[in-house]
C-alpha cells in the first residue's frame, strides 16, 4: 500500500465554477466596496465602468468592441445573445458536451429556428469544424467545462464571413488566446478563471454584432432584461457602467481585486502561462500512470482549464477517490459532471497554484492505491 503523503495544498479548491479565489485573497481586501450606495451613484457607475475598461484592457480587445456587465452569469450573457441576434440568418451549431448541447436546445425548442444545423461530438471529442457554413450564424462553446475539450484555435473561422460568431468562452477567457476578429459575440462570467463570485455575466460585442442589433428586431418578445437596444438604437449606456438590473458591489469590488492580481503578475501572458503550466503537471502524471488517462481525445483539444480524466476503476471506485480527497482535505469539488462520463475533474485556471496541483496528483495516486487495495 502507497504511503500517505505529508504535505497538503495550500489551497484545496479545485472546483470548476465557483472557481479558486486568487492567490492571498482576503475578504478584509474588500472593505473598499461601496455597500449600501446606489450602482446609479456617481461611486456605483464608477466602479462598473472601472470594470468594463480594465477588462478590455487585460484582456486586449479591438478599440472598437464593446463589453457590458449584464444579469445571470455567463448563461444570461449567452442567452441575451442567442434571444436578441438570431433568426435573421439560418444557424450552424458546434456542440460536445452538456452546455453546448443546452444552446442547441434553446434555439431549436425555445426560439423555434428553422433554418438549423446541428454538428455534435460525443465528450472527448469535437465535431469537424470545417463544416462550418459562414454565410450562417455560428454558435459554440470555446472550452467545454464539461469535458476538458476546446477548440484548438481561431483558424476554421472565416474573416469574410457573412454570419456572426457566438461563443460562449466562460472558462477560456484569461485563460486562453482567442482571436478576437474572429469573434462577434463572447460571453464569460465572473466566477470562472479569475476566481470572481457569481451571477455576473460579461457580454463583450463586435462591431459586426453592433450592426445587427440595430438592423434586426427578433419576431419574439424580449424580456427587459435582455434588450441592448433602445428606439432602435445600440444602448450605450449598458457598455459605460449602467446595468439593466440590479448588480452586486461587493461582487463588483472582488472582481476588481481579481483584475489587479491579474495585472500584477503580469497580465494576460501570465495568466494563460499559468493555466498551460498546471496542466502540465497533470500531462506528466497521466503519462507515468497507467490507470489515468484524459478524456479529450487528442492534445491539441485538450483544456488548460478544466482537466478531465478518465479512471480504468468502477464508478463507484471513482466516487470512493473523490470521497477520500474531500475527507483529508486536499481536493474538494473534483468529480465530473454530472452529465460526463464517470472520471475526475480538476481545475487548472490561473488562480490555481502550480505547487498545489503537484502535490494533488500525488494524493491522487495515493487515494486510486488506498481504493483497490
Amino acid at each position: 500500500m502507497k504511503e500517505k503523503p505529508i504535505q497538503k495544498p495550500n489551497n484545496p479548491c479545485f472546483s470548476s465554477g465557483p472557481c479558486a479565489k486568487p492567490p492571498g485573497y482576503s475578504l478584509e481586501r474588500l472593505k473598499n466596496a461601496p455597500l449600501g450606495r446606489s450602482h446609479r451613484s456617481k461611486i456605483g457607475k464608477e466602479k462598473l465602468k472601472e470594470a468594463i475598461q480594465r477588462t478590455k484592457k487585460i484582456l486586449r480587445l479591438p478599440p472598437d468592441y464593446l463589453v457590458a456587465i449584464v444579469p445571470a452569469s455567463d448563461t444570461g450573457a449567452f442567452e441575451m445573445a442567442l434571444w436578441s441576434l438570431l433568426g435573421v440568418r439560418g444557424v450552424d451549431i458546434f456542440y460536445w458536451e452538456s452546455f453546448g448541447a443546452g444552446w442547441a436546445l434553446d434555439i431549436q425548442q425555445q426560439l423555434k429556428l428553422d433554418n438549423v444545423r446541428v454538428f455534435k461530438a460525443d465528450y472527448g471529442e469535437i465535431p469537424d469544424l470545417k463544416q462550418a457554413d459562414f454565410e450562417n450564424d455560428i454558435v459554440f462553446v470555446w472550452n467545454g467545462t464539461t469535458s476538458g475539450v476546446k477548440v484548438p484555435n481561431g483558424d476554421w473561422i472565416a474573416s469574410d464571413r457573412k454570419g456572426l460568431t457566438l461563443c460562449d468562452a466562460t472558462s477560456a477567457v484569461f485563460a486562453m488566446d482567442l482571436p478576437w476578429e474572429k469573434l462577434d459575440v463572447v460571453t464569460y462570467s465572473w466566477q470562472k478563471v479569475l476566481g470572481g463570485e457569481a451571477a455576473h455575466g460579461m457580454l463583450i460585442l463586435s462591431p459586426r454584432a453592433v450592426e445587427r442589433l440595430e438592423q434586426y428586431t427578433p419576431p419574439w418578445p424580449l424580456p427587459k432584461i435582455f434588450r441592448l437596444t433602445k428606439k432602435g438604437k445600440l444602448n450605450k449606456e449598458i457598455f459605460e457602467g449602467s446595468t439593466i438590473n440590479t448588480p452586486s458591489l461587493l461582487c463588483t469590488e472582488d472582481y476588481l481585486l481579481a483584475l489587479d492580481w491579474a495585472e500584477s503578475i503580469g497580465g494576460l501572458p501570465v495568466l494563460i502561462k499559468r493555466c498551460n503550466d498546471n496542466l502540465a503537471v497533470f500531462e506528466k502524471f497521466v503519462s507515468n500512470h497507467p490507470w489515468i488517462d484524459f478524456l479529450a481525445k487528442t492534445k491539441e483539444i485538450r483544456s488548460n482549464t478544466s482537466v478531465c480524466l478518465t479512471l480504468e476503476i468502477s464508478p463507484e471506485k471513482i466516487k470512493q477517490i473523490t470521497n477520500l480527497l474531500e475527507k483529508e482535505g486536499v481536493a474538494y469539488d473534483c468529480a465530473s459532471y454530472r452529465e460526463a462520463p464517470p472520471g475526475l475533474r480538476f481545475w487548472c485556471g490561473s488562480t490555481v497554484e502550480k505547487q498545489d496541483v503537484e502535490i494533488v496528483v500525488q494524493w491522487l495516486n495515493w487515494a486510486y492505491e488506498e481504493v483497490i487495495s
